[in-house]
């Protein structure tokens, strides 16, 4: 296949250039804010940016739309900003995918839903109780009512290998590696699923190798709270320091609210694919020790 990734540079979109090139498809990743090696430039808000890659010249069978301003209380206090980048993008990288015909892959979240009731399967209704929620979710429904073969995929908590190593367990582990002292903010009520990229793009290459269209929720066995998710990555390192201060989401009082019992359930996934085994937090931390 021939496929385009855009948000390559990020956390799932680097996970998803590398495996599915190595399953050997023909990938094109591309890049908007940060320059990440073997990708390409391209502005989803303004395809005539002529420093865009020339897409006609790949004409991609996929399009995989990865790229997303997932900094949740920055969106909430920049709602035009966060409608731009998930919903004006959207509706272009769509515009794209009619004219190549090519499938889409939306990759979405448990933002979604307001946290009452998770972890979700995909039947659930969506709440979103924040702006980057309803902003994804009105992506979403874009995605889904564009007659396109489409597939939306959820996620949530990623973490994994990527270029900056931005994501929380990274973070915390190349800090404890470094003898560094670490000092956790975090709060002891929100729920979730964290999931390794890796998986998603193991994932993905099923779905797509299947021509599954429709919602995916896509989440491994570790359901946690942030607390629990340090606890568990500091276990690893016996001789780490750190101040761990547990929180209530309301003594935190971030700008947008949180889905507090979120998360999400992969049985409709997993009844498909009997045979697919997620990874877990501590596989990932264990392999990391030992490297």
């Amino acid at each position: 296949m021939k496929i385009l990734i855009v948000g390559a540079s990020g956390l799932v979109g680097s996970n998803c250039l590398k495996y599915l090139s190595e399953k050997g498809n023909e990938c094109i990743g591309t890049y908007f804010s940060y320059a990440a090696k073997n990708t390409v430039f391209f502005d989803t808000l303004n395809l005539d940016n002529p420093n865009n890659f020339d897409i006609d010249t790949f004409q991609p069978e996929v399009i995989i739309h990865c790229g997303a301003l997932t900094h949740v209380d920055y969106c909430e206090q920049n709602e035009e900003e966060s409608y731009k980048y998930s919903i004006v993008s959207t509706e272009n990288v769509i515009q794209l995918a009619k004219k190549f015909s090519s499938k889409i892959v939306f990759i979405s979240t448990d933002y979604i839903f307001d946290g009452e009731n998770g972890p979700y399967d995909e039947q659930a209704i969506a709440h979103p109780i924040s702006v980057y929620g309803r902003h994804k979710w009105k992506a979403e429904q874009l995605v889904n009512n564009s007659h396109l073969d489409n597939l939306v995929l959820r996620i949530t908590n990623v973490y994994g290998d990527e270029e900056r190593g931005k994501n929380f367990v990274a973070r915390i582990i190349d800090q404890a590696i470094h003898g560094q002292h670490l000092t956790l903010k975090l709060p002891i009520d929100q729920y979730a699923t964290p999931i390794n990229a890796a998986d998603i793009a193991r994932a993905l290459y099923l779905l797509l190798e299947n021509q599954k269209t429709g919602i995916y929720n896509i989440a491994s066995t570790d359901y946690m709270n942030r607390v629990q998710l340090a606890l568990r990555i500091l276990k690893y390192f016996p001789d780490a320091t750190y101040d761990l201060l547990p929180l209530s989401t309301s003594d935190i009082n971030p700008p947008a609210a949180r889905p507090l019992q979120g998360g999400l359930k992969s049985s409709k996934f997993l009844n498909e694919f009997p045979d697919f085994v997620f990874s877990t937090v501590d596989e990932y931390v264990q392999n990391k020790v030992s490297s």
